[in-house]
């Protein structure tokens, strides 16, 4: 390690050996040169991967199976059985580095019920911090009533759930003919953002008030329409009730990482929203660049206090560290 301030990263991925390629879609457009260069840093645990951490000063990461995982296998027992393998494969590598690791679970969503108890088996069994699930299940979203088992098990096992981007099942009409705007460029955010709204209004944080959602990418853009959902919520509710405004969840139940976004403006503008205590620094490995991630948080101008807060404090509170 060396003297820059310590971080704790959150959206670092890493790939299952032998896991099917369900990641056509998200690595599709991405030249092959880029493409050999990220499967090696997928796959790798030892090398580049703690090189690279100790040179930006990030002490401890949080791995999770690279998108968008079993949440892309159509056969729910086939999913089940390939989401406890990449578990306990990650278990295995952190259980080589354990004071530099942690594991996020990957889950097969297709059951609220097998999805909770594959939960409850990583956080009670392979100590894992929480789960990182890619989105939608084949169209299905978790704020369907038939997922308050698993939000109802999130909440009694205290760790967060990290919703990360995947296609939209359906791509919006206006996005077609421009595939450049598809994926991460755009609609992946575009995706992110209203799952996480649709568990908002559909009243999942007033079910389970203690449940944490983690968004990356600076929030996918939630953050600074805080004041316009208030806003227009208060004309256009049409019959959805909440026992609080819609900001107040924004900062409490959903909190973020800076993963992806390197712009010591929008930062200022996500604390500010926010508050200091739910923002919380990522790289997004290896799709973003470890140095370019850790100089932008180190030079960002903050109060020291704070960037001690994004970079390592609030990921110590919220997995008890």
């Amino acid at each position: 390690m060396n003297d820059r301030i310590r971080k704790i990263a959150l959206e670092e991925h890493f790939t299952t050996p032998g896991f099917p390629n369900y990641s056509k879609a998200f690595t599709q457009h991405i030249a092959p040169e880029v493409l050999r260069d990220l499967g090696a840093r997928l796959a790798d645990f030892d090398g580049l991967r703690l090189q690279e951490m100790d040179r930006a000063g990030i002490d401890y990461t949080i791995l999770s199976q690279t998108g968008p995982s079993v949440q892309g296998e159509t056969d729910a027992g086939q999913a089940t059985s390939l989401a406890q393998m990449s578990n306990d494969f990650l278990a295995e590598q952190i259980g080589r580095h354990p004071t530099r690791f942690g594991g996020f679970a990957t889950l097969p969503m297709h059951d609220a019920k097998v999805a909770a108890r594959e939960l409850t088996r990583t956080v009670n069994t392979l100590g894992f911090k929480g789960a990182l699930v890619n989105g939608h299940t084949h169209g299905r979203y978790y704020d369907d009533r038939a997922y308050d088992d698993f939000w109802a098990t999130l909440q009694d096992l205290d760790v967060p759930l990290y919703l990360h981007p995947t296609d939209a099942f359906a791509h919006p009409r206006v996005l077609e003919g421009h595939p450049e705007l598809l994926g991460a460029t755009w609609g992946w955010g575009v995706e992110t953002a209203s799952h996480a709204l649709r568990l908002l209004f559909g009243g999942v944080f007033d079910r389970f008030p203690g449940v944490k959602l983690i968004l990356g990418h600076m929030g996918e853009g939630i953050p600074f329409l805080r004041w316009r959902f208030d806003s227009r919520f208060a004309v256009y509710s049409h019959g959805v009730e909440l026992k609080q405004a819609p900001s107040a969840y924004i900062g409490t139940n959903i909190v973020i990482t800076t993963s992806g976004v390197c712009s010591s403006a929008a930062l200022a503008g996500a604390i500010g929203e926010m508050g200091p205590q739910a923002v919380l620094f990522s790289v997004d490995y290896p799709y973003e660049s470890t140095e370019i991630a850790a100089r932008f948080i180190e030079e960002a101008p903050l109060d020291e206090d704070v960037r001690k807060l994004v970079c390592h404090g609030n990921a110590e509170r919220l997995f008890r560290l």
